[in-house]
C-alpha cells in the first residue's frame, strides 16, 4: 500500500498511494446567480465535490445528476441568449467553466474586485511551477478581494450579490463571498485524485489560511469534516479520497502556522489538543494514513515551543493511549513522534509508554534489552518501501550525533582493528559509542532485519547506507559483520537473486563511501575477507576486494594494510565470530595428513583459505603502486619481511623471538603453518623479487647501486635470521639441498661485492642478473628438495669462469671449465638455463631471460644449434616406436625439408586409418603414409652432428619434462609439457634476435624454424611438435599457440628487422636453395573436399587458415631473401641460378593448375626488384604467348606491363634509359609477335578484352618514349597492320603517327 515514489514529505506523497482509475471530476463555475430557494441549495456549482448531503451518493448517480444539471443549464442558457444554438459542452469542460467563472466573477455591481475564478484548473497540473504561480494569483486576488470586502460598509449588498454558493451559516461571515466559495472549493479539492489536485489546493489552504486572518479556525475544521464526511456505507476509492482529503487539509492547517498564533494569542486554547486529536483518530483509521499523519503533527511540533507540546500536544485525547499500544502491533511512527517530542521537550516519565526508556538516554534506548522490545516497530518499518521510514534518519542521528574527525578516525582505526592490548584502556565515551553501535547491529541489523523477509534484508542495507556517511572505520568490523557479509555473498552468488541489484548497489556505496582514505580501505577490506575466509571476490563473483586493494596510493596506507593483515595472520582476532560448518584452524590444518595432503589446496580449510588470501594480496597492492622510490623500496622490505619469516622459518621456542641485530620482533602463529602455505609465502618471494628486479634494472643507471636493491636486503635478511638459535628453517635441508644452499649464498656475497666494484656499467648489469638468479634457484631449492644440487653446482662454476677474479676462483677443484677439450663456458651457461627451464616458475623463468639476454651476444653457434634442436625435438607416437631407422642419411640440400616433387597427383590424397580424426585438409591426407615412412629419419636428423655429451644433454632436458609424470593420470600430457618447454625457449630466442640483429646465424635460424612451420600442415615429420598440434586434435590448441608464437618471431624478429645478414658467412648457394622452397611454399596449392559435414566444414576451415598464413610465410621469406641477396651484389653471372629458379616456377604457373601462386606476389617481385624483371622480360613475353591456360596468360601481361612500367620510370636517368632501351630493342620482335597473336586471337570474355587493350596501350606507350616505334612496326606486315588498326582504333592509329598521347 505504500507510496512508489521517494519524498522527503510524506503528506505530499501519499497522495501517489490512489489508484489512477478514479473519477476526475472537473470544474464547472456557475453561470448565474444563485436562487433563494432552498431546494437548489444542495445543488452544487463546483464539479470537484458535492455538498455534504451528496457525499454519500454513489459515482454512477452522481454522473447522472451532473448530466442532468448541466442539460437544464444549457437549456437555460438558449432561453436567455433568445435562442441562439447551445454549444456541446461534458461535463468538466475547463473553457467552458473559464467563461462562466469570468461572468460570475466580473460582475462589478457588488464593488469588489474582480476574481478569476478559471485559477482553480491550473492547481491540478503536474507541472510544480505552474501550480506555484496559480496558487500565487489565487491567494493575492483573494486578499485583494477581502481587503476590499472589510472595507465596505454595507456588507449586506455585496452578500446579496453573486455569493458564489457561500452559505451564511457555515461561519465565514466575515469573508468576501469569493473567499468563502475559494476556502469551500479548495476544502473539495483535496479529496481529488485527478494529476496533482491534492498538492495544489492543500498549497493554496496552506496559504490562504496563512494570508487571510478572518477565515476561523473552528469554521475551517467543521467545513473539513462536512464536506469530507466519511460515512459507514463508503467503500474503496471513495473512501480513500475522503480520508486522504482529510490529511492533506489537516496538514494545510499544520504548515499555515494559525495554530501557533492562536497558541501564542491564548495559551488555553483548545484548538492544539483538537487537532492533535483529531489527527491521531485519522492515522488509526488506515495503515497508509499513519506515516504521513504523523508528519502533520510533526509540522506542528516544529512550530511549537516545547510549553505548548507538554500541555496541549502531550495532552490531547488520545496520544497516550496510542504511545502504549505502539510496541505490541508496531508502530514505527509512534516512536518516530515520541523521539521528536521528546528530543525537544526533555520530558521524562512514562508519557511515552514502554516505547522509550525512562530516563531517557542514548545507551538506554539502544540496549539490548529496549531494542528488543522495539523489533516489531523496525519490521514494520518496510511497508513503505522502497523509501526509507522517517524513524531510521532519526535513529542514525542519536545513534551517531557526529561524524569523527579525520584524526581521529585514523587513531582508533589503527587501534581497533589490531587486537587491543590490556595495558590499554580506552576512554568510557569510545566504550559506550562502541558498545551502542554493536547492541544496534547485533538486535536491529542481524538479529531482526537479516533473519526476515526480502523487504527487511532490503531495509537492514538501506539503513546501513544511511550510516555509512557518519560511521568512523572504527565501527566498520562492527558493522560488517560475519552475517552481513554472508548475506552479501548469498545474494551476490546468484544473479537471479530478488536482491541482487540492491547488494550491488550497496557495494558499490561502500566503495564509494571508501574513496581515498586507506584507513576506511583497510577495515572494509579486512572486514569482508575475513568472513568470507579471503574468498569474497570469488563467492560473488565480482572485484570488490580487488579494485579496494588497487587503491592504495600512499606509503602509510600501505603500511596500515601490511600491519592489520599480519596480526590477522597471526591468528589475531581472525575466527569469524559466526564459525561455519566447513571453519577449521590452523592447529587442525597443521596436524592433519602428510605433507604431500597438506600440499593439495583440495584440503584447506577455511583458515588456510584465508592466509593464503594475505600472503598473495600483499605482493598486488605494489602492482599500480606510484611511489617515489624509496617510500616503494619501503612498503617492499615489509612486506618480504613478512613472507619470509612466515614462509621460511618457524620458532623453535615459542611464538616471539627478537632480533638484537636487525632491532626488531618476529611473530609467528601459535599453531604451526600449513606447508602450503610456506610454498605460497616462497612463490610470492620470487614474484617481489622478480618484478623489483624489472624495475630496478631500467632505473639502475640512473641510481646508485645500493637504491632499491631487494635482493641484496632478502640475502641479508635471511642469513641474519638463520643465525638466531631460536629459528630454524620451515624445512629441513639434506645434505646435498644444504651444500647447495651454502654455495648460493657464498657466491651471492661475492657477485654483490664484484657488482659494488664494477660500479654502473654493463658487468654490473650482469652480475646483478646473475645475483638474482642466484637467489631464485635458492629459493626453489625449498620448492624441489633435492633436485637442483647438480644445476647449483653447473651454475656457480658459471659464475666462477664468468668473472674470473681471485675473489670468486678458489682451489676447490670445482673449476672444470680450465682445461682443453672441455665445453665453451658459453655453452654450459645456456645447458644450465636450459636445464632449468622445463619446470621452472614464472619469476624463475624471468632470472633466466634477464641473464640470457646480457649474455646472449656470447652465445656460440653450438649453443644456439642446440636450442634450436630442442625446438625441433618430437615424441615419437606410439605406433612409430619401432620404426626402423637405417634410412638416417639426410639430403643436406633439401634445407627445408620440402620434397622435390614436381606435380600432386591424385595418389596424394589418398587416406590412412586414422585420417578422419588426424587430418584437416585433403593434401595432408594424402602426405601422413608418406610421411610416416621419413619420420625416423627426421628423428635422426635432428640429433645430428650431437656429440654424445650433446646427446646427453638434450635427453637431461626431455627427462626433466616428463619428471613425475610416470604415475600422473589426468594431468598436463608429456606432448603439452613438451610444447610449453619450446614456448619457453622460444622466449630465450627471441631475446637473442632482438639483442643481436643482422647475425649471420640467422639464416641458420630461419631454416630451422621454417622446417618447423612450413612442414605442420604434411606431417612429414611427427618430431615436430607444432605438426602435432594440426594433425592431432587432442593439442590444436596448445600447437596453434606455438605456431602463432614462431610466426610472431619471424615476422616481427626477422622478415622486419632492420639490420639482415651479412659478411662472408652469407653464401649463395644457401640463399638459393632458401628461395627455392619459399617460393614452392608461395606456390603449395590447397585442396578441399566436399562435404556437409559441420565438422568437417570446421576443420576444411582451420586447414585453409593454416595454409593461407604458409603461403603468406613463403612470400615474406621470399621477400626477405631477395631482400639479402640484393644486398650482397652479385654479379649477372653470379645470379643465373636465381634467374632459372624463377623461371622454373613461372613455367609451372604457365603449364600447370596445381602451382596456386599468385600473380600478384610476383608482380610484387618485379616491382620491389626490377632486375629479376629486366632479366625475365623475353622469357615471359615468350610464355604470354605460348601458355596453355588462357585465364593466366591474361592476368600474367600485368607482369609484363609491371616490367615496362619499371623501364618508363628509369627514363629520367640517361643511363638507366638507354639500359632500358637497349632491353627492349633485343625483345622488339618477341613483343611484336606478342601484341599480333594477342589481337588476332583476343578472349572472348569482355574483361580479358579489356585486359588485352589496356596492356597493347601501355607497349606502345613505353616503345613511344623510347623511340621504338618504327622498330616494333617493321616487325608487322601491312596486313597485321590493319588487324590491329581494326582492333584497338585510335590508339594504334596514334602510335603509328608517332604522338605520344594514346
Amino acid at each position: 500500500m505504500g507510496s512508489k515514489k521517494r519524498s522527503s514529505n510524506p503528506v505530499e506523497e501519499v497522495e501517489d498511494k490512489v489508484e489512477t482509475d478514479t473519477e476526475n471530476v472537473a470544474v464547472e463555475p456557475v453561470k448565474k446567480k444563485i436562487k433563494k430557494d432552498k431546494k437548489k441549495e444542495n445543488v452544487t456549482a463546483d464539479g470537484e465535490g458535492g455538498s455534504s448531503s451528496a457525499v454519500s451518493v454513489k459515482p454512477m448517480e452522481r454522473k447522472k445528476k451532473r448530466k442532468e444539471l448541466d442539460k437544464e443549464r444549457r437549456r437555460a442558457a438558449i432561453g436567455s441568449d433568445g435562442g441562439v444554438k447551445p454549444q456541446p459542452a461534458a461535463v468538466g469542460d475547463s473553457k467552458v467553466g473559464e467563461t462562466r467563472g469570468a461572468v460570475a466573477s466580473s460582475s462589478s455591481s457588488n464593488g469588489l474586485p474582480e476574481f478569476h475564478i478559471a485559477v482553480f484548473k491550473d492547481l491540478a497540473s503536474a507541472d510544480v511551477g505552474v501550480r506555484q504561480a496559480a496558487v500565487e494569483r489565487l491567494v493575492t486576488e483573494l486578499k485583494v478581494v477581502q481587503k476590499a470586502y472589510e472595507g465596505l460598509e454595507n456588507k449586506e449588498l455585496a452578500d446579496g450579490g453573486f455569493k458564489l454558493e457561500a452559505e451564511k451559516d457555515d461561519g465565514l461571515d466575515d469573508c468576501a463571498p469569493s473567499v468563502r466559495y475559494a476556502v469551500r472549493r479548495l476544502v473539495r479539492g483535496v479529496s481529488s485524485s485527478r494529476e496533482c489536485a491534492r498538492q495544489g489546493f492543500a498549497l493554496g489552504l496552506t496559504l490562504l489560511l496563512g494570508g487571510i486572518r478572518s477565515i476561523r479556525l473552528e469554521s475551517f475544521l467543521k467545513l473539513v469534516v462536512d464536506f469530507l464526511e466519511v460515512s459507514s456505507s463508503m467503500k474503496g476509492q471513495e473512501l480513500k479520497d475522503c480520508l486522504l482529503g482529510r490529511l492533506f487539509a489537516y496538514g494545510a492547517l499544520a504548515r499555515s502556522g494559525r495554530l501557533l498564533e492562536e497558541w501564542m494569542s491564548d495559551h488555553n486554547t483548545a484548538f492544539v489538543k483538537e487537532f492533535t486529536s483529531i489527527v491521531i483518530s485519522l492515522a488509526t483509521k488506515k495503515r497508509y494514513l499513519q506515516e504521513p499523519a504523523v508528519a502533520v503533527i510533526l509540522e506542528l511540533v516544529e512550530k511549537l515551543p516545547a510549553e505548548a507540546l507538554l500541555n496541549h500536544v502531550l495532552e490531547a485525547p488520545g496520544l497516550r493511549e496510542w504511545f502504549e499500544s505502539a510496541t505490541d502491533p508496531g508502530n514505527p511512527d509512534a516512536l518516530l513522534l515520541a523521539l521528536k517530542i521528546r528530543e525537544k521537550t526533555s520530558v521524562a516519565g512514562t508519557v511515552f509508554g514502554n516505547i522509550l526508556p525512562n530516563p531517557f538516554s542514548p545507551s538506554a534506548f539502544f540496549s539490548s534489552e529496549h531494542l528488543s522490545s522495539l523489533v516489531s516497530c523496525f519490521k514494520e518499518s518496510t511497508f513503505c518501501q522502497p523509501r526509507v521510514h522517517s524513524v531510521w534518519p532519526t535513529l542514525v542521528n542519536i545513534l551517531l550525533p557526529e561524524i569523527v574527525s579525520t584524526a581521529e578516525d585514523v587513531v582508533s582505526a589503527s587501534h581497533s582493528l589490531k587486537k587491543h592490548k590490556k595495558n590499554r584502556k580506552s576512554s568510557s565515551s569510545e566504550e559506550e559509542n562502541t558498545k551502542t553501535i554493536q547492541s544496534f547491529c547485533e538486535v536491529v541489523i542481524e538479529g531482526s532485519l537479516l533473519l526476515s523477509s526480502h523487504d527487511r534484508k532490503h531495509l537492514a542495507f538501506d539503513i546501513l547506507l544511511l550510516l555509512l556517511p557518519r560511521l568512523p572505520a572504527s565501527f566498520v568490523p562492527i558493522v560488517l559483520s560475519y552475517k552481513l557479509v554472508q548475506c552479501l555473498m548469498d545474494v551476490l552468488s546468484t544473479k537471479d537473486s530478488w536482491l541482487y541489484k540492491v547488494a550491488q548497489f550497496f557495494l558499490k556505496e561502500l566503495s564509494n563511501w571508501v574513496g581515498n582514505d586507506d584507513v576506511r580501505r583497510v577495515a572494509v577490506v579486512l572486514a569482508l575477507q575475513k568472513h568470507s575466509n579471503g574468498r569474497f571476490d570469488l563467492i560473488t563473483k565480482t572485484k570488490t576486494v580487488k579494485a579496494l586493494l588497487v587503491g592504495f596510493a600512499t606509503e602509510s596506507g600501505c603500511m596500515l594494510f601490511i600491519q592489520n593483515v599480519t596480526s590477522m595472520f597471526l591468528d589475531e582476532g581472525q575466527a569469524s565470530e559466526e564459525p561455519s560448518d566447513q571453519s577449521q584452524t590452523t592447529d587442525d590444518n597443521s596436524e592433519m595428513g602428510s605433507v604431500e595432503e597438506k600440499d593439495s589446496f583440495g584440503t584447506l580449510g577455511n583458515s588456510d583459505s584465508l592466509k593464503t588470501w594475505i600472503v598473495e594480496s600483499l605482493p598486488s597492492i605494489l602492482k599500480d603502486l606510484k611511489l617515489d622510490p624509496d617510500a616503494k623500496f619501503h612498503v617492499q622490505k615489509e612486506i618480504l619481511k613478512f613472507l619470509s619469516v612466515q614462509g621460511l622459518f618457524s620458532a623453535s621456542l615459542g611464538s616471539e623471538v627478537t632480533s638484537f641485530e636487525l632491532g626488531e620482533k618476529f611473530r609467528w602463529p601459535r599453531a604451526a603453518t600449513s606447508t602450503v602455505i610456506c610454498r605460497a609465502c616462497i612463490e610470492q618471494i620470487q614474484l617481489l623479487l622478480a618484478s623489483s628486479q624489472k624495475v630496478e634494472g631500467s632505473q639502475f643507471l640512473a641510481n646508485s647501486l645500493e637504491t632499491g636493491d631487494l635482493g641484496s636486503y632478502f640475502m641479508r635478511f635471511l642469513v641474519t635470521l638463520r643465525n638466531i638459535p631460536s629459528v630454524s628453517l620451515f624445512r629441513a635441508l639434506s645434505d646435498a639441498d644444504e651444500q647447495a644452499f651454502s654455495k648460493l649464498q657464498e657466491m651471492e656475497t661475492k657477485l654483490y661485492r664484484e657488482e659494488r666494484n664494477q660500479g654502473q656499467s654493463d658487468e654490473a648489469l650482469k652480475l646483478r642478473a646473475l645475483r638474482y638468479l642466484l637467489i631464485q634457484l635458492l629459493l626453489q631449492v625449498f620448492v624441489q628438495p633435492g633436485e637442483l644440487s647438480e644445476t647449483v653446482s653447473e651454475l656457480v662454476i658459471c659464475c666462477k669462469k664468468a668473472f674470473a677474479t681471485s675473489d670468486l676462483l678458489d682451489s676447490s677443484g670445482e673449476n672444470e671449465l680450465d682445461s682443453d677439450g672441455n665445453p665453451e663456458l658459453m655453452d654450459v651457461l645456456v645447458d644450465t638455463l636450459l636445464s632449468m627451464l622445463p619446470q621452472s616458475s614464472a619469476p624463475m623463468r624471468s632470472a633466466i631471460e634477464q641473464v640470457f639476454k646480457y649474455f646472449c651476444s656470447d652465445v656460440t653457434s653450438d649453443g644456439l644449434l642446440r636450442m634450436l634442436r630442442v625446438i625441433k625435438k618430437d615424441l615419437k607416437p606410439a605406433r612409430h616406436q619401432e620404426a626402423d631407422s637405417e634410412d638416417a642419411d639426410e639430403d643436406d640440400e633439401d634445407v627445408l625439408g620440402i620434397e622435390e616433387d614436381e606435380e600432386i597427383d591424385e595418389a596424394e590424397t589418398g587416406e590412412t586409418a586414422e585420417s578422419e580424426e588426424q587430418t584437416d585438409d585433403s593434401e595432408t591426407v594424402g602426405e601422413v603414409e608418406e610421411g610416416a615412412k621419413e619420420q625416423t629419419e627426421d628423428s635422426d636428423d635432428s640429433d645430428s652432428g650431437m656429440d654424445d655429451d650433446a646427446m646427453f644433454r638434450m635427453d637431461t632436458y626431455l627427462a626433466q619434462i616428463f619428471k613425475e609424470k610416470k604415475n600422473q593420470t589426468g594431468g598436463e600430457t608429456a606432448q603439452a609439457q613438451l610444447v610449453l618447454f619450446k614456448l619457453r625457449i622460444l622466449s630465450l630466442l627471441e631475446i637473442y634476435l632482438h639483442e643481436n640483429p643482422g647475425k649471420c646465424m640467422l639464416v641458420n635460424l630461419v631454416t630451422s624454424l621454417f622446417i618447423l612451420y612450413a612442414w605442420m600442415p604434411q606431417v612429414l615429420t611427427v618430431y615436430s611438435n607444432l605438426v602435432q598440434a594440426f594433425v592431432n586434435p587432442n593439442t590444436t590448441e596448445i600447437s596453434e599457440q606455438l605456431a602463432q608464437r614462431i610466426w610472431g618471431i619471424l615476422q616481427k624478429k626477422i622478415f622486419k628487422a632492420k639490420d639482415i645478414p651479412k659478411g662472408e658467412a652469407v653464401q649463395l648457394p644457401t640463399l638459393e636453395s632458401l628461395l627455392e622452397k619459399s617460393l614452392k611454399l608461395a606456390s603449395k596449392p590447397f585442396k578441399s573436399k566436399k562435404s556437409t559435414s559441420n565438422s568437417l566444414k570446421k576443420k576444411e576451415s582451420a586447414s585453409w587458415k593454416r595454409h593461407t598464413m604458409i603461403t603468406s610465410l613463403g612470400q615474406n621469406s621470399t621477400f626477405w631473401i631477395l631482400k639479402i641477396i640484393d644486398s650482397k651484389k652479385f654479379s649477372e653471372a653470379e645470379l643465373q641460378r636465381v634467374f632459372d629458379i624463377f623461371k622454373d616456377v613461372l613455367t609451372r604457373y604457365f603449364q600447370t593448375r596445381n602451382s596456386q601462386i599468385k600473380s600478384g606476389f610476383i608482380k610484387e617481385i618485379l616491382r620491389r626488384r626490377q632486375w629479376i624483371g629486366h632479366h625475365l622480360f623475353g622469357f615471359l613475353l615468350e610464355k604470354c604467348g605460348t601458355g596453355k591456360i588462357e585465364f593466366r596468360r591474361v592476368k600474367a601481361l600485368d607482369l609484363v606491363t609491371e616490367i615496362l612500367k619499371s623501364m618508363v620510370a628509369s627514363g629520367t636517368d640517361e643511363s638507366n634509359h638507354n639500359t632500358s632501351k637497349k632491353i627492349l630493342k633485343s625483345h622488339i620482335t618477341s613483343l611484336s609477335h606478342l601484341v599480333k597473336d594477342l589481337v588476332t586471337n583476343l578472349p572472348e570474355k569482355q574483361s580479358k578484352r579489356a585486359e588485352v587493350r589496356k596492356f597493347c596501350g601501355k607497349v606502345f606507350q613505353t616503345l613511344s618514349s623510347h623511340d621504338l616505334t618504327k622498330s616494333f612496326l617493321k616487325g608487322l606486315d601491312a596486313e597485321t597492320q590493319d588487324t590491329l588498326e581494326s582492333k584497338l582504333g585510335q590508339v594504334f592509329v596514334n602510335f603509328k603517327k608517332g604522338e605520344r598521347k594514346l
